[in-house]
């Protein structure tokens, strides 16, 4: 493994320990400030905190499915590791290390509440649009999946994703 890619790792679990510990300290003041309390509004009609324990997954699908929702969760840190140990050494990747590094944090964080709590904490809530009440875990999760399609679509090519393909002549050549 090349100096440059131990960096990237280096510095993508970094970003995720940071991202796990911002969103659980945001959690713990949520249980603290929050719970049993009236919403807080931060602007009037637009934007509240208001404490809500989610024993589904988004939206609040798959209600009291946890072991279900722990185990997709899984799949899907294993499937994103795989990705960005994969990725192949050029400074063009290096976006995917950042949006890896939130996805998996918010991930995580949320796995975390379910194994403490059996549920997970959601505590901002969009009044403007009555959006379902969420948490900074799923914030990036939502932005950097956002993020990675618009580059995806926008600015790498199909090629630039070869490195995924175990059967091509490329990948091969790359070993």
């Amino acid at each position: 493994m090349s100096k440059s890619k131990k960096i990237m790792l280096a510095v993508f679990t970094l970003l995720s320990i940071f991202f796990i510990a911002l969103d659980q300290v945001t959690k713990y003041l949520a249980i603290l400030y929050l719970k049993g309390a009236e919403s807080i509004k931060l602007i009037k009609g637009v934007l509240e905190l208001h404490y809500l324990e989610n024993k589904g997954a988004a939206f609040g699908v798959l209600q009291g499915q946890k072991f279900f929702i722990l185990f997709i969760g899984v799949v899907f840190l294993v499937v994103l590791l795989f990705c960005l140990i994969k990725l192949p050494d050029k400074k063009k990747y290096n976006l995917f290390y950042y949006l890896g590094s939130a996805m998996i944090a918010g991930a995580i964080g949320n796995m975390i509440d379910r194994i403490r709590f059996d549920y997970v904490v959601d505590f901002i809530y969009f009044s403007l649009i009555d959006f379902p009440i969420f948490n900074v875990a799923d914030i990036y999760i939502t932005v950097s999946v956002f993020v990675l399609a618009v580059a995806v679509l926008f600015f790498y090519k199909e090629e630039d994703f070869e490195f995924l393909n175990f059967k091509s002549k490329k990948y091969r050549e790359l070993k």
